[in-house]
């Protein structure tokens, strides 16, 4: 899997993002500009030691993204799709692209991708869930649909064991 963000705007939510892409094994891709800069503490700091294992590429546009990536099957997390996150079959090379906190994808890439277009449900009132929240939502369905590959089954207590 690869997460992508168009444009991040709020580094805190692009650290939290790099850790849960490091704790997947998943690659995350920035496209320019940002609302930040990439060495900002505070994206380090959310991401906190995890940071300089994060396998990042970045982009200066989506032109550029699109060209180095050619042929990526994109998948585009927006609160405008028709359908459901959870109603679609992902592959492991799948990219999930989330768009700007303020924005979202642009609605040209959503037009021209009508198909690939998901969503999270959540209640009419709502305008839209936090960014990391929805990529770790949306890439924790996409990892159990592949059944966890290579991830920790079980994790060890501290103290204690899980034995009787």
């Amino acid at each position: 899997m690869h997460i992508v963000l168009h444009q991040p705007e709020i580094a805190a939510n692009t650290g939290n993002i790099g850790r849960t892409c490091v704790a997947t094994g998943t690659p995350l891709h920035l496209i320019e500009p940002f609302g930040f800069r990439i060495d900002e503490k505070s994206v380090k700091r959310a991401g906190m030691d995890y940071w300089d294992s994060l396998d990042l590429h970045t982009y200066i546009n989506y032109a550029d993204f699109l060209a180095k990536n050619p042929g990526a099957k994109i998948w585009y997390a927006t609160t405008k799709a028709e359908r459901a996150y959870t109603e679609v079959s992902y592959s492991p090379e799948d990219f999930i692209m989330f768009g700007k906190e303020s924005a979202g994808i642009p609605e040209e890439f959503l037009v021209e991708n009508r198909e690939r277009c998901i969503r999270i449900p959540m209640l009419s009132e709502t305008r839209s869930l936090n960014l990391s929240n929805s990529v770790a939502i949306i890439l924790y369905e996409a990892l159990r649909q592949q059944g966890f590959k290579g991830m920790a089954t079980a994790g060890e207590l501290h103290r204690l064991s899980w034995t009787s």
